[in-house]
């Protein structure tokens, strides 16, 4: 079963991914993403030994999962690092002042969010375009 799964950095710079469309929820933590990616990684490997100590089945909404990831601006830029902030806002059109601040958690509105991952899926389709020769 395909479900999201949000990741965000907290207000004291650590990170979180939590699965806010499941019932019940899995969820991972940690100081750094890749801590966070860990934890939530054996939150899923323990979901049949947890069920189990219950004496309760596996619900079915948590067999077979795969994730749709969703990021906030500062997870989504710690994910993918090769990705230079003040690059990616010039190839969109926008300040890269106010991307950096966007990355350091500054407040972000709607129509912000959807234009930057509009400019983030049209670099993704450029790129994937991309034949290389040698």
């Amino acid at each position: 079963m395909k479900t999201i799964a949000v990741v965000e950095r907290g207000k004291d710079g650590s990170y979180g991914i939590y699965t806010p469309n499941l019932e019940n929820t899995i969820s991972g933590n940690g100081k750094t993403l890749e801590d966070a990616k860990r934890d939530f990684e054996e939150a899923l490997q323990e979901i049949p030994e947890v069920f189990a100590a219950m004496g309760e089945p596996v619900p079915d909404e948590l067999r077979n999962l795969e994730f749709e990831y969703q990021y906030d601006i500062a997870s989504f830029y710690e994910a993918h690092p090769y990705l230079n902030v003040s690059q990616v806002a010039r190839y969109i059109g926008m300040n890269d002042t106010l991307m950096r601040q966007y990355r350091r958690g500054q407040y972000i509105s709607e129509v912000q969010i959807a234009r930057i991952q509009d400019g983030i899926h049209r670099i993704g389709r450029e790129l994937s375009n991309v034949e290389l020769i040698k």
